[in-house]
């Protein structure tokens, strides 16, 4: 049967920088500004104290691990993340506390993977100033990844990724943040100036606009994804404002699905008139692995996000997650007791879910779409 629906696979932020970097085969100078650490290398000694010895100069396959064989049995038609990471040699970092950045030289760790699209509206891809940025940008186009939500001037930035899957349509990728989720001000880029996609209110007038914004790009048959960051690193609890905006996204501004993110572990999704939410998909890959003091929300563990779309309608046909955890800063499989940890989780936190989310035997998780 000739396949009519599109499959993504989406992810929540992705931290290349910092202690991974660190063991990727071209590692920056690892000088940081943070309070209380100064080289990057400690993030790795920290995770090796936890969990054992890291290897060096790792091959870039090394840091997603089982997440490969993931991508390669499920087959997306494309894998969206949030790419909350510099990339660049820049020195001109800016006085915020935690600066990110990965070695232009490791960016094949990202190309190879077969990541497609890069959002970039996040809260660190302006650590290491705007000559950071522009590299970064550059740096992933040049390794043919497809980029949203920051540039040059607000026009760049505001524009989307574009996927083209033939006679199935496209999928438009427009990637925001807000200042919830400690984005500065400042961030914001304008008519002649680089900075990031930045929404300042969740409001009606912002729905009004988006919906002009979305429009002004969109053909018929073409599939929006909106790629979101906002909200607290910690905590289950989804704002009164952001869960408003997510269904008006979906209600008025033609929006099918919203990919939300900045929370360090996976949040409750809620299915709204047929179609995705997700509030915030968790850290998928950094170096916190080392870094105590939130272990009840278990930040270890990942979530892959396989969802299928039907290319007429937009409406969610399909969910399949993979729980992974992070450990010696590799993604592996999750264990039967963390799966099932996870999907109570989701289920509790899940916001009218047609029907529980269920293990499978390969210890995935499945949310059954009715028809």
């Amino acid at each position: 049967m000739e396949k009519r629906n599109i499959s993504l696979l989406l992810c929540g932020d992705v931290m290349t920088g910092r202690g991974i970097d660190q063991i990727l085969a071209h590692p920056s100078e690892p000088t940081l500004h943070e309070s209380y650490v100064k080289d990057a290398t400690d993030y790795v000694h920290l995770a090796e104290v936890k969990n054992g010895p890291i290897p060096r100069h790792v091959p870039w396959n090394y840091i997603w691990g089982e997440a490969l064989h993931e991508v390669r049995m499920n087959k997306p038609d494309a894998w969206i993340v949030n790419l909350e990471t510099s990339i660049t040699s820049s020195e001109q970092w800016l006085n915020k506390g935690i600066n990110y950045r990965m070695h232009p030289d490791n960016v094949a760790c990202l190309k190879k993977a077969g990541i497609d699209v890069c959002s970039l509206a996040n809260n660190h891809v302006l650590d290491w100033s705007l000559s950071g940025l522009q590299e970064t940008v550059q740096c992933l186009h040049k390794a043919d990844l497809k980029t949203c939500g920051a540039g040059a001037n607000r026009n760049e930035a505001s524009q989307p990724a574009i996927l083209d899957f033939g006679d199935r349509g496209r999928v438009l990728v427009f990637s925001f943040a807000t200042e919830s989720s400690g984005v500065p001000i400042a961030w914001d880029a304008t008519a002649g100036g680089g900075g990031v996609n930045l929404l300042k209110t969740l409001d009606n007038a912002a729905i009004k606009n988006l919906k002009n914004h979305i429009q002004s790009y969109k053909h018929p048959r073409d599939l929006i994804v909106l790629s979101i960051h906002w909200g607290e690193n910690w905590g289950y609890e989804v704002a009164p404002n952001e869960a408003w905006f997510a269904r008006h996204l979906i209600d008025e501004a033609e929006v099918d699905v919203v990919y939300g993110h900045s929370s360090h572990h996976a949040k409750g999704f809620e299915i709204h008139n047929g179609k995705l939410i997700l509030y915030g998909c968790g850290d998928f890959l950094n170096d916190y692995e080392g870094i105590g003091g939130y272990e009840n929300f278990h930040p270890e563990l990942s979530v892959m996000y396989f969802i299928e779309l039907d290319s007429e309608t937009g409406k969610l046909a399909e969910l399949k997650l993979v729980p992974l955890r992070l450990q010696k800063f590799q993604l592996k499989k999750a264990s039967r007791t963390e799966v099932s940890w996870i999907n109570k989780t989701l289920n509790r936190e899940g916001i009218n879910l047609p029907r529980k989310i269920k293990i499978e035997p390969d210890l995935s998780l499945r949310l059954s779409i009715p028809h």
